[in-house]
């Protein structure tokens, strides 16, 4: 399997990029998100989350979704590409000011978002403005994967750290030292505390808040988010979240996220099993997925 990968990846990035990635998407959404599941996984999350929403506009946006994450995965494969075309994607928004401001001060940041449009898109475009964006991940089941997962986060710049203890203390001295993380909320945490999510409770990790508080970091919603060409991004970064308990930040950032999941569904990566319903949910969420 890692070979057949590997050998895909390796004809792919013999392309343009503009045809490696608009191919990836392709076969992301044509191929492997059907037969893996993953396209059905997504309607049965559209369908939680937005009952009224008929079947077909739940399928189209199930593929638009996939077609995303096959543009991505090529994206993050391409390093090289990706960091040239980040050199003009200028961020922007209320939490740009402050975080340029915290910069100059030697303050820590972290830089918080979801799996939506290219999560490595806003690392590369502050990265390539002269920020060490450090990435705090979850490895992936798979080892091969991960490898190459890793690599793909590593090529950004900043580091990579995966959320084991050894990870977490290089993360933490990375911080401490007043450099910046990047860190994504949007995944089921066993066993943490539970927050709303897109009006269902979602079990969310307060790390983000807790070391906010703890190291005095600066706190900013990020978000890349495709343009129509399909391969540059709009980089926004909200207002920075205040500093005052982790369940009420945490809870500011969920809700910072859903509404640009609510407003633009199409790039959030519905493929998780983010509120990991009960198996009776699941029936009759996957029933509703194909009315």
């Amino acid at each position: 399997m890692d070979r057949l990968w590997r050998a895909l990846i390796w004809g792919a990035l013999r392309l343009p990029h503009r045809l490696r990635v608009a191919g990836m998407g392709w076969v992301f959404s044509r191929l492997l998100g059907p037969l893996s599941g993953r396209s059905a996984q997504a309607q049965r999350n559209l369908a939680m989350v937005f009952p009224e929403m008929p079947a077909p506009e739940r399928r189209r946006i199930a593929r638009a979704v996939t077609d995303n994450v096959g543009r991505v995965v090529m994206e993050n494969y391409a390093t090289a590409d990706q960091m040239t075309r980040a050199r003009h994607w200028q961020p922007h928004g209320p939490g740009w000011d402050a975080a340029e401001a915290a910069r100059a001060e030697g303050r820590p940041i972290l830089f918080i978002s979801g799996h939506f449009g290219n999560y490595q898109a806003g690392r590369a475009a502050l990265n390539a403005r002269g920020y060490q964006m450090g990435g705090l991940y979850r490895p992936l089941n798979n080892d091969f994967l991960n490898d190459h997962y890793v690599a793909t986060i590593e090529h950004v710049g900043g580091g990579a750290f995966s959320r084991d203890r050894r990870g977490l203390a290089g993360f933490v001295k990375h911080l401490r030292g007043g450099g910046h993380g990047a860190i994504l909320i949007d995944q089921y945490f066993y066993g943490g505390p539970i927050h709303d999510f897109l009006g269902h409770p979602a079990p969310t990790s307060p790390a983000a808040a807790e070391m906010a508080l703890k190291y005095n970091a600066l706190l900013v919603p990020i978000y890349s988010t495709r343009l129509e060409n399909g391969l540059d991004f709009d980089i926004t970064l909200e207002a920075p979240i205040p500093h005052t308990d982790p369940q009420t930040m945490t809870q500011a950032l969920n809700d910072s996220l859903a509404a640009r999941v609510r407003s633009t569904p199409e790039q959030w990566f519905w493929l998780h099993d983010r509120w990991k319903p009960s198996r009776k949910e699941k029936a009759a969420l996957r029933a509703s997925s194909y009315d």
